[in-house]
């Protein structure tokens, strides 16, 4: 009888909190609509977005946290506040690599939230083209893969488009064996991209043998396929799964537990300075010895990290490459302003592909 009485004195409390919360939140979401009239009252052009703001709301989240939430779980929870309070000031619309269910969907909303409209797309060149046409405000893309490397298109695109880089999203890759079937006795042919198959081959191999693997080209695709098919399973993520109403016969089959995909958002408005940034861009060597070693010691004489670099074919003459590289910080710090005007004098081009906020969640 006493454990009754505590726990209705405990429910009363939360349900106490949860009026409190519930105005809070209220109050968060009016205060944003008296952002939202202040700029469109302004002569001044604002935008509604601001990434750089939003990353250091999280990262203040993530520092004052005192659990028992993890930091995580707090920001995911802020993160949808944030998403829904901006959704009062614009509703943002975001095209990524699709079909529904796939990585790239789930990356998207990770970096927004839910309350955006997501648009899918078959190609990356199409995103691209609706971002520059404007009939999107940003688009998602995947750029690397722990496991499988670079995405060499993502690259070809950001070389020849106006578009910048707005943000960044990582997103750890779990993959799930699904199914309409209950057993995996019933399976006989294993849809999947190419890659998802290659990182889950040892399961596979384990497991099963003697399954036809076919490769389609994404998961989601995996998963309509798997749902409509007999004896079919997929390679897919949890939220494909669900699109397609799929069981899972096992979970997290990667074979290497790291596998972690990054994922550029892509737009037409240059961030600020948020305080932990990085910077992308591409630059082409002039065809003299020891130009490339010049120039990357540009970024090491000002102290400037360097986090990866790439090459790839420039398109314009055989054997010309471009480099596609990554640093920390943004282009206004004034260690960067200074490493990328000394880049200048020594390569035959730059280009700022943009300065975003490093990824938070």
């Amino acid at each position: 009888m006493n454990e009754e009485k505590k726990l209705k004195e405990l429910r009363a409390s939360i349900d106490s909190l949860d009026e409190d919360l519930l105005e809070l939140i209220s109050a968060r979401a009016r205060l944003a609509l008296d952002i939202a009239k202040v700029k469109t009252d302004s002569p001044e052009t604002f935008e509604f977005y601001r990434p750089e703001r939003e990353a250091q709301i999280l990262r203040k989240i993530i520092e004052c946290n005192k659990g028992p939430l993890s930091e995580e779980e707090m920001a995911r929870l802020f993160r949808e506040i944030m998403s829904a309070c901006l959704a009062l000031e614009q509703v943002l619309d975001i095209a990524y690599l699709g079909p529904e269910g796939t990585f790239t969907q789930t990356a998207a909303l990770k970096h927004f939230g839910h309350s955006v409209n997501t648009s899918a797309f078959g190609t990356i060149d199409q995103v691209f083209r609706e971002v520059e046409s404007n009939a999107s405000h940003y688009g998602v893309v995947p750029i690397e893969n722990s496991i499988e490397g670079i995405v060499n298109h993502t690259l070809d695109m950001l070389n020849h488009s106006s578009l910048m880089v707005c943000g960044e999203v990582e997103l750890r890759i779990h993959h799930h064996l699904l199914s309409k079937h209950d057993s995996l006795e019933e399976i006989n042919k294993i849809y999947s991209h190419q890659q998802s198959l290659a990182q889950c081959r040892g399961w596979l191999d384990t497991y099963l043998p003697k399954a036809e693997r076919i490769s389609v080209t994404s998961n989601g695709e995996a998963a309509h396929t798997a749902s409509t098919k007999n004896n079919a399973g997929a390679i897919a993520s949890d939220s494909a799964g669900k699109l397609y109403e799929l069981k899972k016969l096992a979970i997290n089959i990667e074979d290497e537990p790291d596998n972690t995909t990054r994922f550029l958002v892509i737009g037409k408005i240059p961030c600020s300075k948020s305080g932990n940034d990085k910077t992308s861009l591409i630059f082409s060597a002039a065809n003299k010895p020891g130009a490339l070693h010049k120039m990357l010691g540009c970024f090491a004489k000002n102290s400037v990290s360097m986090t990866r670099i790439e090459s790839r074919p420039s398109r314009r003459e055989m054997w010309d490459y471009v480099f596609f590289v990554d640093i920390e910080g943004h282009a206004d710090d004034d260690s960067v302003k200074k490493a990328l005007s000394e880049l200048e004098e020594h390569a035959a081009m730059v280009r700022l592909l943009g300065s975003y906020p490093r990824a938070v969640l």
